[in-house]
């Protein structure tokens, strides 16, 4: 994944995504209500297999994500780590946050509060790719089913190459 996504890559994705998490505040923001106190904590989301971390601040209309390198010392209140397919899932609810943490797939560290108020609040949205995209109707749908179909594939994907390579081992 690092090869096929180099730190580079991930730059244009700051403003993208900073323009996606604003609409979404201003189409629900009762889900940035949700935060309390957190809302303007600092969650870096460091993908383990990309070659760059998100600094997400999730303050409703002035929310801002920040790309920034892997190994770049940019500090936040909390820090999330895992595989890439694995925090998709947290966000669009297709997996459990708490097996990924005491199966240790991810790790968090900081602010526990700010990490339970953030879940709470994703957990609660039912986020679907549409919602962050702000697409409605068929589009939406059709959106959905694409992103959440690729992502189950990828995954799928990722179990059997691991299962490969432990067979190797």
């Amino acid at each position: 994944m690092r090869r096929l996504f180099p730190s580079f890559m991930g730059r244009p994705l700051g403003p993208i995504l900073t323009l996606s998490l604003r609409s979404l505040a201003r189409r629900r923001p009762q889900l940035f209500d949700r935060l309390g106190g957190h809302r303007g904590a600092s969650y870096r989301i460091g993908p383990n297999d990309l070659a760059f971390s998100f600094i997400v601040v999730p303050d409703g209309a002035m929310a801002s994500v920040r790309v920034v390198g892997r190994d770049d010392p940019a500090t936040a209140d909390v820090t999330i780590k895992g595989p890439i397919l694995m925090l998709l899932g947290l966000l669009d609810g297709t997996l459990d946050g708490d097996a990924l943490f005491f199966h240790r797939v991810i790790s968090v560290s900081g602010r526990t509060e700010a990490v339970v108020a953030l879940r709470n609040a994703i957990e609660d949205a039912e986020l679907r790719p549409s919602d962050l995209l702000g697409l409605r109707g068929t589009l939406a749908r059709l959106a959905d089913a694409g992103v959440l179909g690729g992502l189950s594939a990828a995954r799928h994907l990722a179990e059997r190459t691991a299962v490969r390579s432990r067979a190797e081992v």
